[in-house]
This record gives C-alpha cells, structure tokens and sequence, in this order.
C-alpha cells in the first residue's frame, strides 16, 4: 500500500493501482469464498500468505480477537473482523468473510413477510419500527477458519464434532448471533463504513500496529483520529475500486469471485450449478405470476424470497453449502438473479408482467421481489435495493405540496460574498485581489476595480481591448492562456474584462490579484502559492483561496461547464444541498437545519422515496464524517441559530466542515521545477526479516522504538526475534 491510496480509487497512479491489481487476483484466486472489499483490505494490509499459511505470519495478535459465542448476544461484528469462536477445549480463530441477516421470521423455503424485507433493525412488526434507541438484530455470520493456515485450525474431524454437538457453531460451520447495534445510524451503515468503525475501535491495536508492512498512520502522515479514519476509507475504497473495475472478476455487492470459477459453476450439472441457479431464477420470475385457472385477477401480487434459504431446497445442496461455501453460493446465486434482469427484462420487467427486483440486499442472503402485474409501476434501478416490502406497510403519506417553497438558511453576506479589495492606488498602478466565482469561471470574465474602470474609460473608451497576462505560481501555462487579448467593457462605475479562456486548473474561490499600470493597455492576473498543498473537501490546492466562495460554488454539480443537480444520486445532492444553503462561517463551514434538507434539495417537500434516500445518504456521509452532526436552535420567528440559544427550541444541524489537512506527494512525485527529483520514491519504516543467525543492532532497535512512539505506541515494543528496522529513507535518481 502507498500513500497515494488514502486518498481514493481515482487518486492512485496506474503504476501502483496495476500492482495491487494483480496481487488481490491472486487473493480472490486463493481463498474459498468470495472476497469482500473488507477482507482484500485485511490481505494486503495484514499480509495473507497466498502459500497456504494465510494470517498465521502476520503480526495480529490472537489474544486481542473478540469472542463470539453461538445464539449469545454480540457486537457489532462486520465483514473483515477477525474473531475467536468460543468453543469447550481450542478456540477457533477465524476471519468474518460474509454475513447477512437471519431474521425469524424468514421461512425454511425462502418465503418472506413483506415487512420483513427492507425493515430497519429493531423492527417489532409490519409497519411497526421499534423505538431504535439500541436495535438488535439477529444475523448470520460465516467465519473462515482456516484463514490462518493449517498450525492454527482444528483437523476436519474435530470440526465434523463441534458442527455435530451444534454448541459453538451450526451445523453448516456458521455463526448465528443477535449483535446489538449501539444506534438505528450504527446498523444502516455499509459494511465499509462498518469495517472501518472496528478497526479504529475494537481492532485499533491491530490496525496501528508497528508489526504491519506499512502502518495507516505512516501512510497518512498523522495519527490524528481525523486524517486515520479519512485515510483507512481511503484504502478501503480504493481496494474496492481495484475490485471492481477487474475485468476478470465478477462481483455481487462489495464481493469478487474469479470469473473463471463462475463460468465453472453455470457449466456444472451438480448440486448448486448452472441449472439449478437458473431455474431459481425462473422461479422468481414466475412467483408472482397467477395461475391460467385464477380468472379475473385485479388485485396485484408481491412476492418476497431469500436467496440463502431458498438454496437449500435444492436436491444434494446441504453439503454445497456448509462453510464458506455458502458464501459463494449466495453471490453466484444473486449475480445469476441479476444478469437475467439485465439481460432478460426492460428495467426488471419481465415479458410475462411481471416486475422483477432486489428489496433487501441484506437479509437472508438478498429478498428478490416478483410484483404482478409490473407494468402498472413506476420503472427504476431494479438492482438498487428499495425496501419495498417494509414501506408497504406504512401509513400513506399525504401528498406533497406542490406549492411548499426550499427550507432554506438565509445567509445575510451572500450579496458582498467575494466581491474582493483594493490593495493599492498610487499614480503609478492600481493593485486589486477577489475570488474567482462560479459565474465568472463559466460565462469567462472577471470584474475590474471601480478605480481601474474610471482610468480605463478616458482614453479608450466604452469597449477597450486590453491585453491579459496570466501567472499561475509555480504553474507553467499554455502560451494561448498565458497571454489573451480580452474585452473590458465599461459601464458607469462597473466594468469587466470579457472573452478570458481560464486556465484548466482555475477553480471558483481561487483568490486572483491583478495589477494595471495607469495608461498601459496591459492587465496582470496573478495567482499567490501557499507554503504547502491542502486539501479542502475534495479539492486539492497549492495556490491561495477563498474558503466562503470555494464551499459555496465548487459543490457538486458545479464545474466551469454549468451549474445544476440534476443527475446527482443522494449523496452528492445531499452535499450540494448543505453547502449551497447552509449557514456559511467565515472559514468555510456549512451548517443546515437536518430536517429542512429534504425541501431545499427539491424546492419541496419530495416523495417519501426521495426522502428517504437522502436519509440514507446523510447517515453514510455522517458515518464516514464527511458530514458532522451539530446541535442549533430555532426562534419564534422560526429563524435558525448557531449555537444554540438558551430558551429556545434546539434542532439537530448537519454541517459541511472542509478538512485541511498537509498534502503529502505520491511517493515518486516531484515539485514544480524539480526535474532532478524525478523518479525519487519515498519507502516508509518497515521490519525486515533477517538471515538465520543475524541479529539487529541496537541502532535499529532504537530507531524500532521510535517509529512505534510516532505511531502512537510510546513503550512496550521491541523487535521481533528475526527481524530488524529499516527506517524510512527516499530511493531512485
């Protein structure tokens, strides 16, 4: 792993993306199951011996594993976690590489109440939610016990006895537990999200620990609690992105099987094979069609199946699917379901009528939904889960109004946002600095000082030209940008230069000085380098900004091309809501009413599905703290205030707070002008493994000892026997 992948799937050169590329195929080709994104992150950042031995010469710490115990109550456990399966003599050290929910309710033949499909954890019934203050939920957790190699897992037989005794784990060598959820937010993250939790929680020795290949904090150059979480949901989507975009892997989800292997099954006439996986999708597709003798039909009819149990009605599928081959057998099922929805189906809709799509992607292995008659519903993603069977039984919404304006968060200085300052006027030039705003980026022009315009107006006239010279700092431009021929029209007190191409790497905020030589038909544009680069929300920069003006007009949807939403999915058009109407600080921070989100993403009040997608979306960015939750009030008046004031009615807030942490180069970058650095790659401190015999010096034992102090270990730690320290050095020209 490099630092380059803290900061995302895009962010990583394809040198390095190509590497990890083909190390994860060789995981994916080696393990059993299905590799989640969480459990590829675990291989390379742990170091999974693809020979056979898997975890057992990584550094992790047995001791340290959570235990589970099979029907109890536990944690939160999600995919990836390393766990200790409590037994009556050894324990079972196992890896956590599937799970999905094991509600009660769902039938032995996949048969599944409506409600069940979609409902949040804690639910108590059909359209009844729980009070959700600490949900739990029953869930189905498959643990890999041989993933750390054969000196650490029990024989075949001993298994066979504990799977008998059905004390420890089930009779298929899984893991049933009711896990409670410490908020009804903790249980609707996704599993990355989830992963990430434990890991800077539960597992946070092993995640920071000096024994690994690299550690996340020498990764991210910090071990501030905010740039370890930014940096590991950095690794882990970028590890998912490596998964996903691999030609020669099918996935379900955040899971990748070899297409090869998959290809394999749909040839193999056995138990679990092709024909069986597409007669259950024949199946579903027919589960909701009426029978040729049911005349007369008005009524529509949904019905609700769960992959996992509907596999076992399948002749000789018990073996199939004991360990981790459930698992796959559960994704190669649902990649099944869905390529005959893409392939067979008008977005789901099935010439028989019927309207086939995934409810619930969670439980019971994923709840596939066959509705007829389809053709009378509003068409859609058909893969993306809709909880359909949960929402049926709610109370009908009133409509919306159609009249009901935005809930906005007036902001007072929106008018004087950016409008800039005069830094000199002498006989000799007029010195002036603004921001760069959205509007002048897309249309191409930029307003000149009132002091500029009276002088220009004289001797030129209304339409002068004038020559533009552009100095980007440190920035080499093209020579058609660099130098431009423009337009300053003139017009009373106002005026503007028009007809400017800016240069690509211009962005709204960019804070621009220019400079005008009385008399001179010549402008300078120059922009002002920092000490070192930021990175502010998903922007990176070297060069001076206005943080007002770079949240409110570089949100998304917003670029040099136009300015819209439409086409945003919830996540996005969350972010663009709150940053576009929160209440702006000066330092760049967008604080919003939570409950008025809805309304002014839509100017009103949307559609229960709109709603409640954007819920969605504001848990995940929550719980990935890209958004903060804050605490504000509202007055008689209805106003909004932050902080709260006393006496008044206090409303939960979201806010937009641009992290601006230190930029770290990739490791082989260079700085502007630095032609000789080219090539030079920074290697992190790591151990080493050494010859038999050898031993480290006391030097690298001291300098072991302070590599573990800067990740946040201040004693305890010693070199391992058989390895020494090789501090962090740059190497190449």
């Amino acid at each position: 792993m490099t630092s380059a992948m803290t900061k995302g799937y895009d962010a990583v050169p394809d040198e390095e993306r190509v590497g990890l590329q083909r190390y994860l195929e060789a995981v994916v080709a080696a393990r059993p199951a299905p590799v989640h994104a969480a459990v590829a992150f675990n291989a390379v950042y742990f170091g999974y011996d693809l020979g056979g031995d898997g975890y057992g010469g990584s550094p992790l710490c047995l001791d340290d594993f959570p235990v589970i115990t099979l029907g109890e109550c536990a944690p939160v456990l999600p995919v990836g976690a390393m766990v200790c399966v409590a037994t009556g003599s050894n324990p079972l050290y196992a890896e956590i590489v599937y799970r999905e929910g094991a509600h009660p309710r769902v039938g032995a033949v996949g048969d599944v109440p409506a409600w069940v499909s979609g409902a949040p954890a804690g639910a108590e019934g059909a359209g009844r939610p729980g009070d959700g203050a600490t949900p739990l939920r029953r869930e189905l957790l498959v643990p890999d016990l041989q993933a750390f190699g054969s000196a650490l897992s029990l024989s075949s037989v001993q298994l066979h006895r504990l799977r008998t005794r059905r004390r420890w784990i089930n009779e298929d060598g899984h893991v049933v537990v009711d896990v409670r959820y410490p908020s009804l937010e903790a249980a609707r993250r996704n599993d990355l999200a989830a992963y990430a939790d434990h890991l800077l929680t539960t597992a946070r020795a092993q995640l920071l620990s000096p024994f690994v290949p690299v550690s996340l904090a020498a990764l991210v150059g910090s071990t501030h609690e905010d740039d370890l979480r930014a940096g590991l949901l950095g690794l882990l989507g970028t590890v998912r992105g490596v998964l996903t975009a691999d030609t020669t892997l099918r996935t379900w989800g955040d899971y990748a099987m070899p297409r090869t292997s998959f290809a394999d099954c749909l040839q193999d006439t056995g138990p679990l094979g092709g024909d069986d996986l597409r007669s259950l999708a024949a199946s579903v597709e027919r589960a909701a069609t009426p029978g040729k003798r049911r005349h007369g039909l008005t009524a529509p009819v949904s019905v609700y199946t769960a992959v996992g149990p509907r596999l076992r009605e399948f002749p000789g599928a018990t073996e199939v699917l004991r360990g981790v081959g459930y698992a796959a057998a559960v994704c190669r099922a649902n990649v099944v379901l869905a390529d005959a929805v893409r392939g067979d189906s008008d977005q789901g809709l099935f010439e028989n009528g019927s309207r086939i799509t995934l409810d619930d992607a969670f439980e019971g292995g994923g709840v596939w939904r066959s509705h007829h008659p389809g053709d009378a519903e509003k068409l859609g993603d058909p893969l993306a889960p809709a909880g359909r069977g949960w929402t049926s039984t709610l109370p009908a919404p009133t409509e919306p109004d159609p009249d009901l304006g935005p809930v906005d968060l007036p902001l007072a200085d929106e008018a004087s946002l950016g409008t800039g300052e005069l830094l000199r006027s002498d006989e000799q030039e007029i010195v002036w600095r603004a921001p760069l705003r959205l509007a002048q980026l897309i249309d191409g022009w930029f307003p000149l000082h009132p002091c500029a315009v009276e002088e220009l107006h004289r001797p030129h006239g209304v339409r002068p030209m004038v020559r533009l010279e552009v100095e980007h700092s440190g920035e080499v431009l093209h020579e058609k940008e660099a130098v431009q021929d423009v337009t300053a029209e003139l017009g009373g007190a106002s005026g503007k230069l028009t007809g400017i191409a800016w240069p690509r790497d211009f962005f709204p905020g960019l804070m621009l000085e220019l400079r005008w030589l009385r008399g001179s038909p010549v402008v300078r544009l120059a922009t002002t380098r920092l000490t070192e680069r930021v990175q502010v929300g998903d922007r990176e920069t070297g060069h001076c900004y206005d943080p007002r003006v770079l949240t409110r007009e570089d949100a998304p949807g917003s670029d040099r091309h136009g300015d819209s939403a439409i086409g945003l999915g919830p996540r996005l058009l969350v972010m663009r809501t709150v940053r576009r109407c929160g209440l702006l600080t000066l330092d760049g921070h967008a604080l919003m009413d939570r409950s008025a989100l809805p309304s002014a993403a839509y100017g009103r009040r949307p559609a229960r599905s709109q709603a409640a997608a954007l819920e969605s979306a504001v848990t995940e960015l929550l719980a990935e703290q890209l958004l903060e939750p804050a605490l504000g009030s509202r007055d008689v008046w209805d106003q909004p205030h932050f902080p709260p004031r006393d006496g008044q009615r206090v409303i939960p807030l979201i806010g937009y707070r641009p992290a601006q942490p230190r930029v770290i180069r990739p490791w082989g970058g260079t700085e502007p002008g630095g032609e000789g650095q080219r090539g030079v790659q920074f290697v992190p401190g790591h151990l080493r493994r050494l010859r038999p015999g050898c031993s480290p010096s006391d030097a690298q034992r001291a300098a072991f000892r302070g590599h573990c102090r800067r990740l946040g270990k201040a004693d305890g730690w010693e070199l391992p026997h058989g390895y020494t320290f090789v501090t962090e050095h740059t190497r190449g020209r």
